[in-house]
């Protein structure tokens, strides 16, 4: 697939995720993506993926991504991307706040034949707990 076609493909991948449509992935991901940086307690494999973005929206149904930026080459695209939504259900134990939470992240997606095959990611969690009052603010 061409540098265009993996990004079109990574931009469904928010898109999906965004309107909560998580039977979309089984068109953009293979059955044995990758993620390097799964959530805790993540499956592997496409139902994984899809495992923790239910768990995900569940708490945060709301949730919507934002594409700042996106840069490809060869079979990887990178992307920075905004997440927003209101915590409305159990996360990670943590009971609903109701806060609204903001939360930047980067992510490496290799695609391959098509479909995306590898994840590796890195997300202000550490923010989002604080957002949630979780945990104390720094400093």
């Amino acid at each position: 697939m061409s540098v265009e076609g993996n990004k079109t493909r990574v931009r469904q991948i928010y898109e999906a995720i965004s309107k909560g449509d998580l039977m979309a992935l089984d068109h953009l991901l293979t059955a044995d993506f990758v993620d390097h940086n799964p959530d805790p307690g993540q499956a592997p494999g496409l139902e994984g993926v899809k495992q923790g973005f239910t768990m995900f929206r569940t708490a945060f149904p709301d949730f919507q991504i934002t594409l700042e930026d996106m840069i490809a080459e060869g079979d990887k695209v990178a992307t920075r991307v905004t997440g927003r939504g209101t915590h409305k259900g159990e996360f990670q134990g943590i009971p609903p706040t109701g806060k609204q939470v903001t939360v930047t992240g980067i992510d490496i997606i290799r695609c391959a034949g098509g479909k995306c095959v590898e994840r590796w990611g890195a997300f202000d969690n550490l923010g989002m707990m604080q957002q949630l009052g979780v945990v104390p603010p720094s400093g």
